[in-house]
């Protein structure tokens, strides 16, 4: 969800307000624009403060991504790892992972973008940092992934790791198309999700199908 535009300038603004002014302003910037594209003078007259002043609090281009960075993908990892659970993974844990990310996204949805962003210098800091994000995110992916497959009675490794790719996708997909809609809340877009799972079984369950 887009950020208000704010003219509050420096005077009389606690620091540790006016950072986070910044950093809401220039997840906005960066999650809409992606990083090449992003301008630091924009964000600067999205908070209503000097360009210098952006630097003396955060540093570099690529400091300031790195600031709105980690706690995209903190929180991400975080509601991920919680949504799967200890217990191991079951036919409901596709839903409530999809339902956890759509939550902690609502209020800023582009943040998603900050975390995946392509425009990324491929040799920077942030790159890498944001790569250790996908990495940990693929790993409890594949886990889970393999986790249904076994219950399904499948224990190729090719079919998990298809399957992994299968559902990076699909999360990735899913949040774009539900950007593009900001009147849906996390919980229609679960509900939404719910039909579209069933729809997909309801596919493939056909005992005439001559590759099942």
């Amino acid at each position: 969800m887009a950020t208000p535009r704010s003219k509050a300038g420096t005077k009389g603004v606690p620091r540790q307000h006016r950072q986070q002014q910044i950093l809401a302003a220039a997840t906005e910037e960066f999650g809409t624009r992606g990083y090449a594209a992003a301008s630091l003078p924009a964000i600067a007259e999205r908070v209503g403060v000097t360009k210098t002043l952006l630097h003396q609090y955060f540093g570099t281009k690529e400091d300031l991504y790195l600031a709105c960075l980690v706690p995209v993908g903190d929180r991400l990892l975080d509601t991920v790892r919680t949504a799967m659970g200890r217990d191991g993974t079951t036919a409901h844990t596709p839903l409530r992972v999809l339902q956890s990310i759509f939550t902690a996204l609502e209020g800023q949805r582009e943040a998603w973008f900050v975390l995946y962003d392509t425009s990324l210098p491929a040799d920077g800091a942030a790159a890498r940092r944001a790569a250790e994000y996908w990495s940990a995110i693929d790993a409890l992916a594949a886990g889970g992934t393999a986790d249904l497959l076994r219950a399904a009675g499948s224990d190729d490794p090719l079919d998990a790791d298809a399957l992994k790719y299968v559902w990076r996708d699909l999360v990735a997909t899913l949040v774009r198309w539900w950007v593009k809609h900001p009147d849906q809340s996390p919980e229609a877009m679960t509900r939404r999700c719910a039909r579209l799972f069933a729809a997909a079984a309801a596919l493939t369950s056909d005992p005439a199908d001559p590759f099942r």
